[in-house]
């Protein structure tokens, strides 16, 4: 994310998404009331003699809508803002939609507070970390996916031509690893490469991939599961999935907590969940970290609750729930801490 140009004194601030994370970070940061501007297109209407106007060519003009609803679509790259019309057309206050990429400028204009700079923050700092490829695979089919910040995104899916006989059969083998490997290079893993799954197929791959191209798996890292496939990933993200490489990423953290949530859970020890429950803990002073996901997160009541939370010193952390650990706290109320002394 960029920051193009900010009147905090207006409350405007312009900013420049680069990835999907950023996408991700602007559905958390846009509120229904909120105005919104960008470059658009909209359909001219020509008056003729008819009953209905005609439909005129799309024309290109910057538009300023009151936000109503904002729809997140990880899988075709875009954000999606629908309001009404408030700037830039002669069809004040109908309904238009600003859809918003990678490399589009958008304009926000509303009460920015605390957590909301604090999540732009966040959004510039990580623009220079690098996103790690996991590669999943057993010894029929093998699942390319990227770790985001909004959760983990599937690529690509390669399946073996051998039926299964991988072993009895090297020309399939060969095969199949020259497909991983193709896919691997089109993506540049450069940043980190995790090659997990069962078995031996896992260890042949990175034998095969540092024989045949030492460069593209040269910092590439092994982790055995027990699943391959998504199964696989999420088995390995509860395990810590080589902690050097995913200390710093969110979904990485956002598991853990929520694991170490869930343990707490299960041996009746330090934690509180639901919003009343939590409310308790704070007037307690029993909070030390605050697990909230990313719909909660919007709410007004919750987020009094996460400032008190971070004036007690404790720490805050939004969980999305594009990936497993946001799910399981959802079906928990959306929110839940992790306590330094027991309120039960």
């Amino acid at each position: 994310m960029k920051v193009l140009k900010q009147d905090r004194r207006r409350g405007s601030i312009k900013l420049l998404p680069q990835n999907l994370d950023d996408l991700w970070h602007l559905y958390n940061l846009i509120e229904s009331g909120d105005l919104a501007r960008a470059i658009t297109y909209r359909r001219e209407e020509r008056r003729t003699d008819k009953v209905r106007p005609e439909r005129g060519k799309k024309v290109r003009l910057k538009m300023g809508i009151r936000v109503e609803k904002v729809e997140f679509h990880e899988f075709s790259d875009r954000l999606r803002i629908h309001g009404l019309i408030e700037e830039g057309a002669m069809d004040m206050g109908s309904h238009h939609t600003l859809n918003i990429g990678p490399g589009k400028a958008l304009e926000v204009v509303k009460e920015w507070r605390e957590p909301h700079l604090r999540r732009i923050g966040e959004a510039v700092k990580a623009t220079e970390k690098p996103l790690i490829t996991l590669l999943s695979l057993d010894d029929e089919v093998a699942l390319v996916a990227q770790m985001h910040q909004y959760g983990i995104r599937e690529v690509a899916e390669i399946r073996s031509t051998g039926g299964g006989k991988l072993y009895d059969n090297e020309p399939t083998k060969e095969d199949y690893f020259t497909q991983i490997l193709g896919k691997l290079r089109q993506l540049d893993p450069s940043p980190g490469l995790v090659i997990l799954g069962p078995g031996f197929t896992r260890e042949d791959l990175m034998r095969y991939g540092k024989e045949r191209e030492p460069g593209l798996l040269k910092n590439a890292y092994s982790f055995g599961t027990g699943h391959g496939g998504m199964p696989g990933i999420q088995e390995a993200l509860k395990a810590g999935l080589a902690a050097k490489l995913l200390q710093d990423t969110r979904v990485g953290m956002e598991t853990r907590l929520v694991e170490r949530l869930l343990g707490e859970i299960a041996k009746e020890g330090l934690y509180a969940y639901g919003q009343e429950e939590v409310r308790m803990a704070l007037d307690s002073g029993a909070v030390n970290t605050l697990l909230v996901t990313d719909e909660m997160s919007r709410s007004r009541d919750v987020e009094e609750l996460m400032q008190r939370s971070e004036e007690m010193r404790g720490t805050v952390t939004v969980v999305s729930t594009h990936h497993d650990a946001g799910r399981k706290l959802r079906s928990l109320g959306g929110i839940a801490a992790l306590l330094r002394f027991p309120i039960h």
